[in-house]
């Protein structure tokens, strides 16, 4: 997510399915609510970091999700989510993620269904049993509303001129409804209408806009899975900026209006960003890529797919040296790869994502700007029991602090983690791990993998068993001695409270 300011193996299914495991959990708490006196009852996949999040009994194979803006950014905008999906079991019920918006009617393959809301969930009760194995429409017209409710932590982000989005981690629930877990991605259809004079960017690639009445409707469509959490729509009053990337990509930057000159030349670097990264691990995985410059204050960056969210303010602050602001593109740029393409099975895995970002944008610095990796994983290693302490282990972290759900993105899982991929590096040597990070995200690209999943692989590219070393690494409560440095000294833990100021991209 987010950042800080601070000077050959045979291929897995690339399946967009819960996993069995996750499935067999999530039928089981199905059948018992289905046997409750009380059917309206929050369900969950069996995350263990967000107990109720996701949903079992179906997979969704595509949203389509259409936004009328009113023209301000402190009312409603109305709204219907279009949800086609595939029943993995009978269900009397289907439940949705659902917390911040009015829902006015609920249609289940085009009969009108029953509805209530339960925790975070809207139950839908259709008028007849659904068969397992069968094609599920469900259509929600609602509201959903950008002025945050009390305790809500994330989806619309109210910038000064409209409205961007920010769903990382349990937050896409708060915009529209949906399955809100990373495990069961899905296509995105996004239209948007607004007043003329807004321009409206979405994930994926424009299919064209339609005007009528004084208001433009914009249309875009993703070409690759995608996780809830990644959505992202740009409502301003914005320029975007187009580009070339490496092999002909498409690359489109938004800005403000009034700050594109400012900004041009931080968003020239990114091609070259993008060339660098494919030299590290393959070609770029999307459609299109571009960096959104908000004006908002979120305290962190925003790893959207194809569409990365930034504060603007962070390339005009002059604190920040641009050595460290061109790291935290690359940051957001790798989790294309590291994140996007290949999302995490369960919240616990974020390791995967966060250490492999903040993995690629030391080694960036490193390259780029003279800043040795070498030291800053030194330093890493000197607070790594710390960081344990506070926030667990990297596979195994602490859960959220209560009322502050992005609390999970803790230096455990961002330096942390990188740490333990240092760890890697100096355990099977520089050839075998830049091979095993081009396969990884090479087999797994467009689907969901696991801790488990990694360990598997760097052990078959490694040619030995390696789940020792991960163990110790990976969920030990005491940071193991570092391959190669046996001088370097972890200090004792310390009452480290706090997340990042500057999560980097979640």
């Amino acid at each position: 997510m987010p950042c800080n300011p601070a000077p050959t193996t045979p291929a897995r299914p690339r399946s967009r399915r819960v996993t069995a495991a996750l499935l067999a959990s999530a039928v089981s708490v199905c059948l018992i609510a289905a046997s409750a006196p009380d059917p309206a009852a929050p369900l969950g996949v069996g995350d263990r970091l967000f107990p109720t999040l996701g949903n079992p009994g179906y997979d969704v194979e595509s949203y389509d999700l259409a936004f009328t803006y009113p023209g301000t950014n402190d009312k409603p905008l109305t709204a219907v989510t279009t949800i086609d999906a595939l029943t993995t079991t009978s269900l009397d019920r289907v439940n949705l993620d659902f917390a911040h918006g009015k829902v006015r009617s609920v249609d289940v393959n085009g009969a009108p269904a029953d509805f209530v809301s339960a925790g975070d969930d809207l139950v839908v009760t259709p008028a007849e049993p659904l068969p397992a194995g069968n094609p599920l429409r469900i259509t929600v017209r609602h509201t959903s509303d950008p002025v945050g409710a009390k305790g809500q932590d994330g989806g619309w982000v109210r910038t000064d001129d409209g409205l961007a989005m920010a769903n990382q981690a349990d937050a896409g629930h708060l915009v529209f409804p949906c399955n809100d877990h990373p495990s069961d991605k899905a296509m995105f259809t996004i239209h948007v209408t607004a007043p003329d004079g807004y321009t409206v960017v979405a994930n994926g690639l424009s299919e064209g806009t339609r005007r009528a009445r004084g208001a433009t409707t914009w249309t875009y469509r993703t070409e690759h899975p995608m996780a809830t959490e990644l959505t992202q729509v740009s409502i301003g009053r914005s320029s975007v900026l187009r580009r070339e990337g490496p092999h002909g990509l498409p690359v489109r930057d938004v800005v403000p209006t009034a700050d594109r000159k400012v900004l041009e030349p931080w968003l020239r670097e990114t091609p070259g960003q993008i060339a660098w990264m494919e030299g590290k691990v393959g070609t770029y995985p999307f459609e299109t890529y571009g960096v959104l410059m908000a004006r908002a204050r979120t305290g962190f960056e925003l790893e959207t797919q194809t569409l990365s969210l930034f504060e603007k303010d962070i390339f005009t602050e002059p604190a920040y040296p641009k050595w460290y602001v061109r790291s935290i593109m690359v940051h957001e740029l790798s989790h294309q790869w590291f994140g996007d393409s290949v999302s995490p099975r369960t919240w616990s895995d974020l390791w995967l994502n966060e250490g492999h970002a903040t993995w690629y944008e030391a080694l960036y610095a490193e390259e780029k700007a003279n800043k040795p990796m070498k030291t800053r994983m030194k330093a890493a290693y000197r607070l790594s029991d710390s960081w344990r302490a506070a926030g667990g282990p990297p596979a195994a972290p602490k859960g959220p602090t209560p009322g502050h759900k992005i609390s999970i993105f803790r230096p455990n899982v961002y330096d942390g983690a990188a740490l333990a991929l240092y760890a890697l590096r100096q355990e099977i040597g520089r050839p075998a791990f830049e091979h095993l990070e081009r396969t990884w995200v090479s087999v797994n690209r467009d689907g969901v993998a696991s801790t488990d999943d990694f360990v598997e692989l760097a052990s078959a590219v490694a040619a030995r068993d390696l789940s020792g070393f991960f163990k110790a690494w990976l969920y030990g409560e005491k940071t193991p001695p570092m391959p190669g440095h046996p001088d370097w000294k972890s200090d004792a833990p310390q009452a480290r409270k706090g997340v990042r100021a500057r999560h980097q991209g979640a």
